[in-house]
């Protein structure tokens, strides 16, 4: 939970995100070593935070004496460590936490790095994934992510990035993969890939906060907005999403009185912002919280604009084609048209690539069936897709599925 604070705040001292994760992991180890004699601190968060930097200000003035040595016998050391002068104290305004975080996306998203390899950074430095979650998150080989995961501080050690938020063409250069990047956390913490519980509610914080930080950076971006508003609109449901033993609840049988008010008006209201900066032009992001919106305004399940949902996931399709959302437009599709024409175009994604290992193309078409009447078909699909998935909850709630088509 700690860690993408501590290797933001050691990340400003150093300048190099491999090293800095190198001292937060070192830190806990400190932790695990003085924790069990001492006891756990008041606040953990700071006592690592402020062991990885009077680590990070030991190994800077290593790094000054050896440059010194090398000085007396002539020779240059070409890149030089920061001068302690420059190094930020370690009593800092609270304030600063949120800026390092920025800092660190925005450093994991430089531009030196491919897409892919963006994401998979600041999925690890930031949302603290491991190799396989991220790999579930973005679809890929856990060998290819980790791959990434390496070259990626590599390449920004070796191209001397500067740890900053950018300013002008630099910032909107990496905009995109920003959002992306603050999208994916919220959704491993909205519904995550592996373990034992179903919500992961510290990384949707995480997420929501940066979003709302980075509005506030770009208050003109109406992306940036569409984000702060689609987490804003999911975040609302989290308390809805899970029973009493932490099981999942479907969406139909959700009780919506659960769904957080205040973050629906938050939400309904960054979606305004985004179509006023916006003037009418809507990106990814702004049609995904239009798609949220429609979800908050209604009073039942029953009362969905599934027909408006429909087409929304038509034009997301169109400004931003994925197999994930042609998947969710048929879900629309079967609301609004029936379940027949929508088995049609989820039969017409099963040779996706991407889709392969995908969990819900078989749990979606398993509803499908289902709803069609054909139960023997359905049960092995919700067996299927149970067998995909890697989430203890998920699992249960497939199974379960499948037990009932099997009745």
């Amino acid at each position: 939970m700690e860690a993408p604070r501590v290797i933001a705040g050691v990340a400003r001292i150093v300048r190099d995100v491999g090293i800095a994760e190198e001292l937060a992991q070192d830190a806990l180890v400190a932790a695990l070593e003085q924790w069990p004699d001492s006891g756990v601190p008041d606040n953990p968060g700071a006592w690592l935070t402020a062991t990885a930097k009077h680590r990070a200000i030991d190994l800077v003035r290593r790094r000054e004496r050896y440059a010194r040595k090398l000085a007396e016998v002539g020779r240059d050391l070409q890149a030089a460590p920061p001068h302690l002068d420059e190094i930020p104290e370690l009593v800092e305004d609270p304030d600063a936490i949120d800026d390092d975080l920025l800092r660190l996306v925005f450093t994991a998203c430089h531009p030196v790095l491919s897409t892919e390899a963006r994401v998979a950074l600041t999925l690890r430095l930031l949302g603290g994934l491991t190799t396989a979650e991220i790999a579930r998150a973005v679809l890929a080989p856990e060998a290819t992510v980790a791959q990434r995961v390496v070259r990626a501080k590599r390449t920004l050690a070796a191209r001397n990035v500067p740890f900053e938020v950018p300013y002008g063409p630099d910032r909107e250069v990496r905009l995109g993969s920003v959002l992306d990047v603050i999208y994916l956390i919220f959704n491993e913490g909205y519904a995550a890939t592996a373990g034992d519980d179903h919500v992961r509610p510290a990384l949707c914080e995480d997420a929501l906060r940066l979003a709302r930080q980075l509005a506030a950076l770009m208050p003109e971006e109406p992306e940036v907005h569409g984000l702060v508003a689609l987490l804003e609109l999911q975040a609302s449901r989290t308390a809805a999403r899970t029973g009493p033993g932490g099981e999942p609840v479907l969406l139909k049988d959700q009780s919506r009185e659960r769904w957080n008010r205040l973050l629906i008006r938050r939400g309904f209201a960054a979606l305004g912002r985004a179509e006023e900066v916006g003037r009418g032009v809507r990106g990814p992001y702004v049609l995904q919280a239009a798609i949220a919106a429609c979800h908050a305004h209604a009073r039942s399940y029953d009362e969905t604009d599934w027909g408006r949902i429909a087409v929304l996931y038509g034009l997301l399709a169109e400004r931003a084609p994925s197999p994930v959302v042609e998947l969710n437009r048929a879900v629309a599709v079967s609301m609004a048209e029936g379940p027949g024409p929508a088995l049609a175009l989820v039969d017409a994604l099963a040779s996706e690539p991407a889709l392969r290992s995908y969990h819900l193309l078989p749990s979606v078409r398993g509803d499908l069936l289902a709803r069609l009447g054909r139960f023997a078909e359905a049960r092995g699909e919700f067996e299927r897709a149970a067998g995909l998935t890697r989430n203890a909850r998920e699992r249960e709630l497939l199974l379960g599925r499948a037990g009932r088509c099997g009745e």
